[in-house]
């Protein structure tokens, strides 16, 4: 009735985790009938004990284990009993034994134990060896402030759940690294107080997207955010048994992945430029201020321009002098400043879809837009709080803009000519306009007199304004000329000077000096070009001397007593409004024969009577010996304006001699004075005076 015990497992070495199967084997002679009792031991320390009711009694250290079902202790047979550990750990390693007490009934009613031990199964738990491996991506090596940092850790070969840890340390490594945040092997994620607050406002966000991959991504990067970032994936196994489990570390790898944070300042420029520095008053230009980088909305800009007037800056080149014109906030709004253009209206602004353009343009330009401008650009960082912080500022290159006046077109008749006139006639001269740079200009006629003389300055006689008002010169005050000078607008394009009752000293050289005005893009009026016209030689001269007396002789015989009638006969004459004063002389000579003609012997001239050309007797060129009177001899009359008679009566021997009548034309000038135009005298009457007895 003898028995043997024999311990089998499948192998002896073992790996932590893996599961482990005793089998102890009863080999014996009607084994169902006998009553064993089984017991495992492992170094010493009791495992389980099964009776032969097949119910197994735990060691007190494999209740909780059995409980959690990570152990099984059953009878399989009858001979066989198994014993089963899940998940070893590395304290299962050790000598396991089985030993088997069969309990008999002796002859005399007592029982007997008869015990034997199996040998010693020497088993060995390996600790679990992880095999995983880790590798981090990012979106860019090279991120742009203001983008995002996004990380990727992937994890491979793991074996039980994972823990990650983000770390970072700067550039330079200067420093110890900083703890970003981890996630626990349940997924629980966890920020550090250093970024607690960033992450609050979604900054930074950490997730676990499988079970083997993880994302750390930073929005809003700033330059501090630049350096090396740190993956460490930590595999996990589960040890103990409820209520005291454990978890073991049975692996840990990590991997490095550096980012540079590219500033916005770095590549923060700005520039101005125009195609047209120069432009004419009533153009339009544009201006354009370009930004770099491209927008971004976490980190935009600013753009202001800017604008000094020209001669503003005097000898102050301070850059105090610029106002400000129109600013694009970093909301997108627009913003004038105290500086307007163009009264406002004529100012447009724009820019691009990339807000990397920004447009000021100016519609009929004028004096008050031409100066010097500039733009400038503020970078704001906007904060994970939402505030914002000034990063950099920057000013562009200076565009200078002159706006000039438009290139003159003005053009007078340039013709130089002659003209002559008779004192009182009308002088008329014309200034004509044949072009003009504008059909809106408008224009002041200045009209120029230069005297015969040539010496003094040319005179101005009066000056016509845009508007059509009249200002007289001093030499007009001077010459009297203000009543007799007259200047009239017979058209936009034609101007008519006339001088009436024309004198002697009018003459001279007359011009016109034309100023063509325009009005400025502001309603300011300015002068444009003055152009001269060509130059009318006027002159005006006395009537043509045309006067002619009868110049036939005649021989007159007369008695003593008798009458002795003289005629004076004026066949011609300079104008039709002449006037003559008469006078009729004598000659005597003792020689009768003598051909001297009239006038020549002065000494031996005798006045005989005169009338002037105001018929005022005694008022010629002569004071006759004998007054006209009632009582006197001389009898004068005017038949018609040239017909003229003196008649002597009672004459006397002493009464011979030569007669002639002199004639002297006067006229009136338009000053209404009267001068002596010419002078003439008759043909000689011979008058012989017969003595009586």
């Amino acid at each position: 009735r003898d028995f043997s015990i024999q311990v089998s497992t499948e192998r002896r070495s073992f790996t932590a985790g893996e599961p482990l199967e005793l089998r102890c084997t009863i080999e014996a002679q009607n084994v169902p009938e006998r009553f064993f009792s089984v017991s495992w031991v492992f170094s010493s320390s009791p495992v389980a004990v099964v009776g032969p009711s097949a119910v197994p009694v735990l060691g007190p250290d494999y209740v909780d284990r059995e409980a959690a079902g990570h152990m099984t202790v059953r009878k399989e047979s009858s001979n066989v009993h198994l014993l089963k550990l899940q998940h070893l750990r590395s304290e299962d390693a050790g000598k396991y034994i089985c030993r088997v007490t069969e309990r008999e009934k002796t002859p005399t009613g007592d029982f007997i134990d008869r015990s034997k031990r199996s040998r010693n199964v020497q088993i060995t738990v390996q600790p679990l060896k992880s095999n995983i491996t880790v590798s981090l991506s990012s979106n860019s090596s090279e991120v742009l402030e203001g983008d995002v940092i996004q990380l990727t850790c992937s994890v491979h070969s793991t074996t039980g759940p994972l823990s990650v840890v983000w770390q970072w340390t700067d550039k330079q490594a200067t420093g110890p690294a900083q703890e970003v945040a981890s996630v626990d092997r349940d997924g629980t994620v966890w920020h550090s107080p250093t970024y607690r607050e960033r992450s609050s406002y979604g900054e930074i966000r950490v997730e676990k997207v499988r079970a083997d991959t993880f994302s750390l991504s930073l929005y809003n990067a700033v330059p501090g955010d630049e350096g090396h970032y740190r993956c460490t994936a930590t595999d996990w196994l589960q040890t103990g048994t409820e209520p005291e489990l454990n978890w073991e570390k049975i692996g840990e790898k990590s991997a490095t992945k550096t980012v540079t944070v590219k500033t916005v300042e770095s590549s923060f420029m700005v520039s101005a430029s125009s195609r047209t520095p120069s432009v004419t008053f009533g153009d339009s230009f544009d201006l354009l201020c370009l930004v770099k980088p491209r927008h971004n909305p976490r980190v935009p800009t600013s753009v202001t321009w800017r604008f000094m007037p020209a001669g503003a800056e005097g000898d102050n080149k301070d850059q105090g002098e610029f106002k400000d014109l129109v600013t694009f906030t970093r909301e997108g709004t627009l913003q004038w400043g105290e500086q307007l253009l163009g009264l406002g209206t004529r100012t447009t602004v724009d820019r691009s879809h990339s807000n990397t353009n920004f447009r000021l343009s100016v519609t009929r330009a004028g004096r008050r837009e031409a100066g010097k401008y500039q733009c400038t650009a503020i970078l704001w960082r906007r904060n994970y709080d939402n505030s914002w912080s000034r990063v950099a500022n920057r000013t562009s290159n200076l565009l200078g803009i002159s706006v000039l006046q438009p290139e003159s077109k003005l053009q007078v008749q340039k013709t130089n000519q002659s003209q002559v006139y008779l004192e009182d006639s009308r002088v008329r001269i014309n200034c004509s306009i044949t072009f003009q740079t504008s059909q809106d200009s408008q224009h002041a006629v200045l009209w120029y007199v230069r005297r015969a003389t040539g010496s003094e300055a040319d005179e101005l006689l009066l000056r016509i304004e845009r508007s059509g008002a009249f200002e007289y010169g001093a030499y007009a005050d001077e010459e009297r000329l203000r009543r007799r000078v007259q200047a009239e607008r017979l058209s936009p394009r034609l101007y008519v000077l006339t001088l009436n009752r024309a004198e002697n000293s009018d003459s001279g050289t007359y011009y016109c000096l034309v100023e063509e005005w325009l009005s400025d893009p502001d309603g300011a009026w300015y002068r444009l070009s003055r152009e001269s016209s060509g130059f009318t030689q006027v002159l005006v001269r006395q009537p043509e001397v045309r006067l002619q007396v009868e110049e036939m002789e005649s021989n007159v015989t007369v008695e003593e007593s008798g009458s002795i009638r003289l005629g004076c006969s004026i066949p011609s004459q300079s104008s039709r409004d002449s006037r003559f004063s008469v006078s009729w002389y004598v000659e005597r000579s003792e020689d009768e024969d003598d051909e001297e003609q009239p006038g020549e012997e002065e000494g031996e001239r005798e006045c005989v009577f005169s009338i002037g050309h105001d018929a005022v007797f005694g008022n010629g060129n002569c004071s006759p010996r004998e007054e006209a009177g009632p009582n006197s001899r001389l009898q004068f009359e005017r038949m018609t304006s040239d017909q003229y008679s003196l008649t002597i009566q009672g004459a006397r021997p002493t009464d011979a001699g030569r007669y002639y009548c002199h004639v002297e034309e006067w006229l009136l000038n338009p000053r209404n004075a009267w001068y002596r135009l010419a002078t003439n005298n008759s043909g000689l009457t011979i008058v012989n005076v017969l003595q009586q007895g």
